[in-house]
């Protein structure tokens, strides 16, 4: 079982706000919140968001360099794939693989991919 993960941020602000709408949408609740961060849990399981040191904001994040690649999280039906979707439209939130949705994870997976304010890759994906 995951216990936690933690990612550091550009932009706590930015993060805080695109975060809260989306997590507590899949159910996750505040958990901590201190000037430097703050994090969400579901179960036992919690997300850390922290805001960068000031001599680290300059090495930029990549997906596709060591590290992390994306985060997957489930949502509860097709239907709320869908419903995150067009919140993430009418937000204005970078959408990937749009010309695929809702398959552009292969055959039988319907997901939609978008980016978050420091482009890390997230994935919502239907049981």
């Amino acid at each position: 079982m995951l216990h936690h993960i933690e990612l550091y941020v550009s932009n706590l602000e930015k993060s805080r706000e695109f975060w809260t709408w989306f997590l507590e949408r899949l159910g996750y609740d505040l958990y901590q919140s201190w000037d430097k961060g703050f994090s969400y849990k579901l179960g036992e399981a919690y997300i850390v968001f922290v805001q960068v040191e000031g001599k680290y904001e300059d090495i930029p994040y990549h997906r596709c360099g060591t590290g992390l690649n994306h985060l997957a999280f489930y949502a509860s039906s097709k239907a709320h794939v869908d419903e995150l979707r067009d919140m993430l439209v009418k937000r204005e939130v970078p959408l990937l693989y749009s010309n695929r949705y809702p398959h552009a994870g292969g055959d039988g997976h319907y997901a939609v991919f978008f980016e978050d304010p420091d482009r890390i890759k997230v994935e919502i994906v239907a049981p």
